[in-house]
């Protein structure tokens, strides 16, 4: 699994014409500074509240926009690469249908994105083949059918955005045999993004579900039925899933990697679940020499088997045009955009209208033709010299890491030695891959937005099940190098850092070392922890899921870490909802860590330097500034409490003040008394 430093929501989508988008398109914005004096509050009290000292005017200067459920100095570079990214497709968008390769891929698809009359006026008629075919059932084996004609529009399930049919079906490392690919099937087919929305009672669920409930009627209604046939649709609609989430782990639960690694034969699944016809259904999918696989969550498939049995077909009918249509309504006109917006932007996430379509399109050929896209990026924008400064800053943050792991007083020498073959093993993925995808096999045809989007998924999706019983390819990556991100994956046992996150307001080549460290080098120290925190612990140096600490080791590593645990399930997050310390752990635990060996790796590099204050902050304090900056942000009331159910990062106060807590550097460096509030009595350290 992969572990990003940032969390994102998924951005919404509006309308905009292209002619109108290509005259008036603005050019991005300034990039925000490493660390900016004048985004700080000096009249607050470092020691009280660090992270409102170092962020309270930038938090004034940066209200959020209306298209955004948050706004942070992250999400103002992510824009800014859009707009760069936008001139890119806008330029080879008017070269028309006659540039060869890649190029006419992209700019066809967004010229296709981008013709909203056409859209519009194709209105339902995209979807009809689809919900001709669920109308045609006969009875509920032909489920798998339908499933499997749907089963390349899964989203990843670690997203905020899930659209699934039933469930998820992917490829992905074996996670005792990291060196295989084996195929995974998981939990899913929820329309609200976490089962606690569906289980919890409080007033404020029960109010999401009762908006969820009138979100499904209007999208049965679009489709054409009446509403009294609507009502009971959505009703059907929320019985099934509400069974579904029952079955599904917590958040908390997806944490332990045991409890997610269940592998089994096709036929041990058909004994599990025997209501619906697997073999047909990996057959139809193209894995009909399917023999073993994991399947992640085996409660999930016995609550699935079990309302296959007690619901009727016209209710499973009900969920699967449901499904369709949650799944095309990002692709679809107008109509199905705004009111999928209704709910999923302004219901949950509190966003007040929608981004405009350029935006949208933007992002969908980021998502879906990533490479091709992120080639004419890097060309244009990325400085080979930041590749260099940043592998040179990775070496350093893992000395401090093999520094710290030689001098813990309470792991075993055999223990060290597996933990520092494992930080050998760490490879570094730097700026963009050594080999771009190939999409030559991918259709695109302009004029038809909805065909390009559903081809394009089924190429990824098909790319991906043809890797199933294949070595696995560790030069692969998860994430497009536009993308500002910072990502650890478990199973490759590698840390990527992107073109698109190697850039102010996270790395300068300009600046002094002090806020660079602070800010990009914290980042680098954040995912390295990854590697050893409360799930990556579990894998070992090539990435497979096998216990390497003895039952000592074991002990003092869960005693430390429940000190942070219990550290952070203190803080409030709104309301009176407070953080999960046992969900946001490994995030919690990664933003310590990085933190620390950062600064012990800027102290290592700037050894015999004459450092000296700038703008009245001293190089330590320059440091912590730095990586106070990095979070600040503002955010709605409905997307923090949307976040305290299914995101495992802790509020961004929380990630500077709770960390800042721990460290006597920083009290040193600010001239924190005893009993400050940014002075933890309790101090936490796990590495």
């Amino acid at each position: 699994m992969t572990f990003a430093r940032i969390s994102f929501v998924a951005m919404a989508a509006a309308a905009f014409s292209l002619s109108v988008a290509h005259a008036q398109q603005p050019a991005p914005a300034k990039p925000e500074p490493v660390l900016d004096v004048t985004s700080m509050d000096r009249s607050v009290d470092p020691c009280v509240d660090f992270y409102r000292y170092s962020c309270s005017v930038w938090m004034m200067k940066n209200p959020i926009p209306p298209d955004q459920p948050s706004w942070a100095a992250w999400d103002k570079m992510q824009d800014e690469n859009t707009t760069r990214l936008r001139g890119i497709l806008e330029e080879v968008a008017a070269g028309g249908a006659g540039r060869n390769g890649a190029t006419q891929k992209i700019g066809d698809y967004y010229a296709s994105c981008m013709d909203e009359k056409a859209v519009d006026a194709a209105g339902i008629k995209p979807l009809r083949p689809y919900l001709d075919a669920i109308d045609s059932l006969h009875g509920k084996q032909d489920l798998a059918r339908i499933a499997a004609n749907w089963a390349y529009a899964s989203r990843s399930y670690w997203s905020n955005d899930q659209r699934t049919t039933l469930f998820f079906l992917s490829s992905d490392q074996d996670a005792k045999d990291s060196s295989q690919t084996i195929a995974e099937v998981f939990q899913g087919g929820l329309g609200i993004p976490d089962r606690d929305y569906y289980l919890k009672d409080d007033a404020a669920s029960q109010e999401i579900r009762k908006q969820y409930l009138a979100h499904v009627q209007k999208m049965f209604e679009l489709l054409g039925d009446k509403p009294e046939t609507a009502l009971a649709e959505s009703q059907a609609v929320m019985r099934i899933e509400t069974a579904l989430a029952k079955g599904s782990m917590t958040q908390e639960e997806l944490r332990d990697p045991h409890k997610v690694y269940h592998k089994m034969s096709v036929t041990e699944l058909q004994k599990l679940a025997p209501n619906f016809p697997w073999s047909a259904y990996f057959a139809k999918i193209g894995l009909s020499s399917l023999a073993t696989l994991n399947v992640a969550t085996p409660h999930f498939f016995q609550a699935l088997n079990e309302e296959i049995g007690k619901e009727d077909l016209a209710s499973w009918k009900a969920y699967m045009r449901w499904h369709l249509a949650h799944v095309a309504a990002p692709h679809l006109s107008s109509a199905y955009v705004n009111t999928d917006f209704e709910f999923y932007g302004k219901t949950l996430e509190g966003t007040q209208q929608l981004a405009p379509l350029w935006k949208r399109c933007t992002n969908k050929v980021d998502s879906q033709l990533g490479d091709a896209l992120a080639q004419a990026y890097v060309e244009k924008y990325f400085n080979p010299e930041a590749k260099q400064q940043a592998l040179k800053m990775a070496k350093r943050i893992e000395a401090a890491m093999e520094q710290e792991i030689d001098s813990l007083p309470w792991m075993s020498a055999l223990t060290k030695q597996r933990a520092l073959e494992k930080l050998h093993a760490v490879t570094n993925k730097i700026g963009y891959p050594d080999k771009w995808r190939d999409y030559s096999r991918l259709s695109i045809i302009r004029g038809d937005a909805m065909g390009n989007a559903l081809r394009a998924d089924q190429f990824e999706f098909s790319r991906q099940i043809a890797e199933i019983g294949k070595p696995t390819d560790r030069d692969e990556w998860a994430v497009t190098a536009p993308t500002p991100t910072e990502e650890y994956n478990t199973s490759l046992n590698d840390i990527t850092f992107t073109a698109g996150a190697l850039r102010p307001p996270v790395f300068d080549l300009n600046l002094d070392a002090a806020p660079n460290f602070g800010d990009a080098g914290s980042g680098f120290g954040h995912e390295l922890t990854h590697a050893f925190d409360d799930q990556g612990r579990h894998y070992d140096a090539q990435g497979s899921l096998r216990d390497w600490w003895t039952p000592e080791d074991e002990k003092e590593f869960v005693k430390r870490a429940s000190c942070i645990s219990d550290q952070y399930s203190s803080y409030t997050i709104v309301d009176d909802i407070k953080i999960n310390g046992k969900l946001t752990l490994g995030e919690d635990m990664a933003d310590l860590s990085g933190a620390i060996l950062a600064y012990m790796a800027w102290k290592e590099d700037t050894k015999g330097n004459n450092l000296q204050a700038i703008d009245g902050l001293s190089p330590e304090q320059r440091f912590f500034v730095g990586y106070a900056q990095y979070y600040c942000s503002n955010l709605r009331d409905e997307i923090k409490r949307m976040r305290a159910t299914v995101d495992p990062h802790s509020p961004v106060e929380y990630r500077v003040n709770g960390v800042v807590s721990n460290l006597p550097e920083f009290q040193q460096a600010f001239h924190c008394k005893a009993g400050s509030p940014m002075v933890n009595e309790n101090r936490c350290r796990v590495w």
